[in-house]
């Protein structure tokens, strides 16, 4: 396919989105100025009005208008019920009339194109335009923000990533305003805990004079915001060091805890989440179950100091503390911040495969001859995955912002505990750029986690497409 009629294609479908249609315009600003001048100058010349009237007038009297709406409604009343929604009468009527009003859009557009009459709407005429390659040759260069969006819309599976990547820089300014405006308003005044209490007014006043601390809120905000997307997070009050560095330094060893911990639990509480659901209230179910309750019930600084007596002070195994210069020193720590997720995965993997082992189609599967093991492997498990996907992304994002006990039992120098040691003080700096990095992190799990839910459910993957 051409790279015009791609252009004109995306701009076509996503321009009837408001958001889209403001984002083509802001992008290619300088373009839509001289194309709308020619727009309003000569590209009106051709329209005509009264046949778009008498055209969707003769498609009424027809009754095809009337047609489309009931088969749209058929439609969405079957949607409805295959996906097990709440059938609302209003909503189906109202959503039937939406998809007929585009369709009776789309059919009189392709009456007028086939008598040589263009639609009296400038982002038809836009359209059209995109198919030129003179007219792309000219305005690539001012326009190539646009055109860039434009390539990204025009595949589904991208333009989804690039919805999501917008949605989580929203979601961490969000993130990062709201922790900075619960600092702002702590009654904890940095000053006075890092000087001391013998410490003079004219010293809190350098101190905060230094630090930017006797701004308005909205210039401390500002600085701290603006500061993110240059990875210039400034100094921290206690020590003087640079934030973004310590952050770097500290954070891919809580990253590696949470990975390992997240292995070892996808490893051992799924195909036990998926042995209990095959064998319900037998023995090994039973005896699955009470682990997994058990090791929800442990908290994780008991069970790591009882870790700590047994496998390192009495066995030996292995080393008591952290030390980066030997991995042995991580399997304790794995262990403890896996148990709890490990516990609740295998419970979810049990109640998913249990619903789905008794739809229809895993009948169907069986009646047909297959074995137990393919009906489980090739039917069931795909279809469980979704809920099981959705608890292992909310876990991850919990171990990377819930760490810093296990961290602090072991003495790891990780984000967590770098966080909590700084919250007391508070160290405006410090604590919301280990926030924002979490944030980031759990941003980037959530996307990955959308990307395969589309994987793992075809109905995903055809909404996407057609959205």
């Amino acid at each position: 396919m051409k790279v015009g009629q791609i252009l004109h294609d995306s701009f076509e479908k996503n321009a009837s989105h408001k958001s889209y249609f403001v984002a083509y315009i802001l992008l290619g600003f300088i373009v839509h100025i001289v194309t709308y001048l020619l727009y309003i100058s000569g590209g009106m010349k051709t329209k005509n009005s009264n046949k778009t009237v008498e055209i969707e007038k003769q498609l009424v009297d027809d009754g095809h208008v009337l047609r489309w709406t009931n088969e749209y409604e058929i439609q969405e009343r079957a949607k409805a019920t295959f996906f097990k929604q709440t059938i609302d009468d209003k909503k189906i009527k109202m959503q039937a009339q939406q998809l007929t009003l585009q369709k009776l859009e789309r059919v009189i557009a392709k009456e007028l194109a086939a008598q040589g009459i263009e639609q009296n709407t400038y982002s038809y005429y836009f359209g059209q335009l995109l198919k030129k390659p003179q007219f792309l040759f000219i305005s690539f260069i001012p326009g190539i923000f646009m055109y860039v969006l434009l390539f990204i819309s025009s595949n589904p599976f991208i333009r989804f990533i690039f919805e999501r990547i917008l949605q989580s820089i929203f979601v961490i300014l969000g993130v990062a305003t709201l922790v900075f405006t619960i600092l702002y308003i702590s009654p904890f005044d940095p000053a006075r805990n890092l000087l001391g209490a013998e410490a003079t007014a004219e010293q809190v006043a350098n101190f905060n004079r230094l630090y930017g601390l006797d701004q308005p809120y909205l210039v401390q905000l500002w600085h701290s915001l603006s500061g993110l997307f240059t990875f210039d997070l400034g100094t921290s009050f206690a020590g003087k060091e640079d934030v973004t560095q310590s952050i770097l330094n500290k954070f891919p060893v809580t990253l590696e805890i949470a990975l390992f911990s997240l292995l070892m639990a996808v490893a051992i509480a799924i195909p036990v989440g998926i042995i209990s659901a095959v064998r319900p209230n037998s023995f090994v179910d039973y005896v699955f179950m009470l682990i997994a309750l058990i090791g929800l019930s442990i908290p994780s600084f008991w069970q790591g100091l009882i870790f700590i007596l047994t496998f390192s002070l009495e066995l030996k195994w292995f080393p008591a503390t952290y030390n980066p210069n030997n991995w042995m020193s991580l399997v304790l720590p794995i262990v403890v911040l896996g148990t709890s997720i490990t516990a609740s995965i295998a419970r979810m993997t049990r109640s998913s495969m249990l619903e789905v082992i008794h739809e229809d189609y895993i009948i169907t599967a069986k009646a047909k001859g297959l074995s137990g093991r393919k009906v489980i492997t090739k039917h069931a498990i795909r279809n469980a995955m979704i809920p099981i996907i959705t608890v292992i992304g909310l876990l991850f994002g919990g171990m990377l912002g819930g760490a810093s006990v296990t961290e602090k039992v072991f003495n790891i120098s990780g984000l967590g505990s770098y966080i909590v040691d700084k919250q007391f003080i508070p160290d405006i700096p410090a604590i919301l750029g280990g926030v924002v990095y979490i944030a980031i992190t759990i941003s980037i799990v959530n996307m990955l986690i959308d990307i395969l839910y589309a994987f793992f459910d075809p109905r995903i993957r055809s909404k996407m497409k057609k959205s």
